[in-house]
């Protein structure tokens, strides 16, 4: 998390091209694809928690945590691959 903060404020105000080339050198594809699968991992977490306090359903309760671990995979695992298939 320090990583992506100190990182992000680098680049918060810099063009394309440098914000393109900061996620083209592999310390920060890595790290960044680190960063966001732990955070969509602690999201869906905590919105799991959030299914079983206010649902009341199982039936429902299941789909909606089904379907948030399904998309707790495919967005990371997108973000991802477009971060490795960046290029200027």
């Amino acid at each position: 998390m320090i990583w992506f903060i100190l990182s992000f404020v680098s680049i918060y105000e810099k063009d394309y091209a440098d914000v393109a080339l900061f996620f083209i050198q592999q310390p920060s594809k890595i790290l960044f694809s680190i960063f966001i699968v732990i955070a969509f991992f602690f999201a869906a977490l905590t919105i799991s928690e959030i299914f079983e306090d206010y649902i009341r359903d199982e039936k429902i309760k299941n789909v909606a945590n089904k379907l948030l671990n399904i998309f707790a995979i495919i967005i990371p695992l997108i973000t991802i691959l477009g971060i490795f298939n960046l290029s200027i």
